[in-house]
């Protein structure tokens, strides 16, 4: 057993590596890409908050870690959330090999997005940090511990598309760019739920996401506490996501078979 498990992690970590180095020739490339994208992500939200004059933070701190809390949060749930919905497909032809399985490649591809993330958050915050101005977050290990739940529940709704994928894999498509589109807005990464007016907040706190990017909020910036979200919530949300994804994967794995794609 022992050995099998060891056998699995080692297997986990290959295909990790070879999601990494999928999109280019160099893994370096894509981790600088994450961070471009990152980068090119917070100057655009800057901009537009400059147009609409708001140029200081509704919190009361570093206006740019307010956009950045925002901005990572948003980019790990919804960038994992794409690559879990398009991995692990039940007619991949690299399943037909052994060792492998759809666990691992569902496994491998979290991983990869996760490393991604958190690289391009590192990477940027120490170069704000050391080039620009100092920061200080109150709780850094709170602030990564709601990156972790925001790529986890990324994971659990990608889970879920992938089992529709399958089926019918325009539908998937169109859902997973939906929901990417719908949290461009309902994610609150431009919105302070203390100071959101009740018949705006229930517009928003449906989406654990939102919650997520809240209390983030609450622990970089040590005078603000959130009251309208919740911590409890995304996590019992993405554990019912999670049930609901690997029930539909299972009985979509049983049922899949590769001539629904000659057939298309």
């Amino acid at each position: 057993m022992v050995e099998a498990a060891f056998t699995t992690l080692a297997l986990i970590y290959h295909v990790t590596v070879n999601n990494l180095r999928k999109g280019h020739r160099s893994a370096v490339m894509v981790l600088l890409m994450t961070v471009i994208q990152a980068i090119a992500m917070i100057a655009g939200f800057y901009l537009i908050f400059a147009v609409m004059g708001v140029r200081s933070a509704p919190i009361r701190g570093d206006y740019i870690v307010y956009i950045m809390s925002g901005i990572f949060m948003f980019m790990a749930h919804t960038q994992t959330m794409a690559a879990v919905s398009a991995s692990g497909n039940p007619s991949n032809p690299m399943l037909k090999h052994g060792p492998m399985n759809t666990a691992v490649m569902i496994t491998a591809t979290a991983l990869a997005a996760l490393y991604r993330q958190t690289f391009s958050a590192v990477v940027v915050l120490a170069g704000y940090h050391y080039m620009i101005q100092p920061i200080h977050l109150d709780d850094p290990l709170g602030c990564y511990g709601m990156l972790l739940l925001a790529w986890f529940s990324g994971c659990c709704v990608g889970l879920i598309f992938l089992a529709i994928r399958p089926w019918s894999p325009q539908t998937a498509q169109v859902l997973t760019q939906f929901y990417q589109r719908l949290n461009m807005v309902f994610s609150g990464k431009m919105f302070v739920a203390n100071m959101m007016p009740n018949f705006l907040l229930h517009m928003f706190s449906w989406n654990p996401l939102f919650h997520v990017i809240d209390q983030t909020r609450g622990f970089a910036f040590i005078n603000y506490s959130p009251r309208n979200s919740s911590l409890d919530y995304p996590i019992y949300a993405a554990l019912t996501l999670l049930m609901i994804g690997l029930m539909a994967e299972f009985f979509t794995r049983k049922a899949a078979s590769i001539s629904w794609s000659a057939g298309r």
